[in-house]
């Protein structure tokens, strides 16, 4: 007889239940305070670096996802990009969730307002370009910059819909209806040579105006993004006979 059979069966069980209880406890408690990362991804804190482990967990489906916009975001836009002059309907717009990843790797929450009849597309376009680790460095609404084109620019922002006339002109631009995407556009300015002087917007990335100049945020003619936008059926800025805007798809 061996010594474990001559322990009495009830003591044997004891430990095997002791186990199943922590078991369920420790399933219980992670079930109401998950991973720091995966409350993120939840709650949507755009901006926010989670992980691999988190994103599988919360399921991809839900991580490249369009909805109509939020009360919450649609007060965030009130007076910013969303201005009192607006004729685009809010229901003719959506709010995006999207994932990127900057010239590190990271993987970073992404936001987007756009027109409706663009929303499923750019859905698929910047999931194509996460899964090939095509670098974004930020992808924020412009509403955190209160609007303003410049500072969203400036921070390397890629943004769409901003209710705004066309720097220096009395034009809508086409973000105003949500019909056009700039991409990391500190590094891919808006340029032009006007009566022999050179114009960039962003001033600060007058370094980039040339287009020789390297750098991980870079977008060029043929590389993935430009091809995907383009597929689609988007116009792109850095093609335009006189001004080039690197950063800028139209529809």
């Amino acid at each position: 007889m061996s010594r474990f059979s001559a322990i009495p069966p009830a003591k044997r069980l004891f430990p095997a239940l002791l186990l199943m209880v922590l078991l369920t406890l420790i399933t219980a408690f992670s079930a109401q305070h998950p991973p720091r990362h995966l409350q993120e991804l939840r709650q949507w804190k755009a901006g926010s670096v989670v992980d691999e482990a988190s994103v599988r967990a919360y399921g991809m489906e839900h991580c490249f996802a369009v909805t109509t916009i939020p009360d919450s975001i649609f007060r965030a836009m009130a007076g910013k990009t969303y201005r009192k002059d607006c004729n685009v309907p809010r229901s003719d717009l959506r709010y995006l969730r999207l994932l990127h990843r900057d010239a590190k790797g990271r993987i970073i929450l992404g936001e987007m307002v756009c027109h409706r009849l663009v929303a499923k597309e750019l859905t698929e376009i910047f999931r194509q370009l996460y899964e090939n680790r095509y670098p974004i460095e930020r992808m924020r609404l412009a509403d955190v910059y209160g609007g303003d084109d410049n500072r969203s620019m400036v921070a390397n922002n890629t943004s769409c819909f901003n209710f705004r006339k066309v720097a220096g002109t009395s034009r809508l631009s086409a973000h105003s209806r949500g019909m056009a995407v700039d991409i990391n556009p500190l590094y891919n300015p808006y340029v032009r040579t006007r009566n022999g002087k050179l114009h960039v917007q962003p001033d600060e990335g007058k370094r980039y105006a040339d287009r020789n100049v390297k750098s991980d945020y870079r977008l060029v003619r043929g590389d993935l993004c430009h091809r995907l936008f383009t597929a689609h059926g988007y116009t792109w800025g850095g093609a335009w006979r006189t001004a080039k805007d690197y950063q800028h798809f139209e529809k």
